[in-house]
């Protein structure tokens, strides 16, 4: 009897972008409530994970959804699956500033 086919799930985690200052780079910084060892208060952690940003449509803000794959460099080893939310985009006038031009 052949052994069935194995269906790998890729691990996914959903946080928020921080950073895009790289190129075909985000840094998606996950948030987890977990309780303190000893004192069992609930504690936020923070992580951050460098994911693969192929076209560049993930912005500062971003609420998305990353995706584990193979080693991509020394860093990153996710890949931008989804955006699950926009942040909202401030617009400022140049002539809202109080710069002379």
């Amino acid at each position: 009897m052949a052994d069935p086919v194995k269906v790998g799930h890729k691990n996914e985690k959903v946080g928020e972008v921080v950073s895009t200052k790289m190129t075909k780079t985000i840094v998606v910084a996950v948030s987890r409530r977990v309780p303190h060892p000893l004192y069992k208060r609930i504690m936020t952690k923070r992580k951050k994970f460098y994911a693969h940003d192929e076209e560049g449509t993930a912005k500062m803000g971003d609420v998305v959804r990353i995706i584990e794959c193979r080693p991509l460099s020394k860093l990153k080893h996710w890949k931008l699956g989804d955006v699950i939310r926009r942040a909202p985009q401030v617009g400022v006038q140049p002539k809202d500033l109080d710069v002379k031009v």
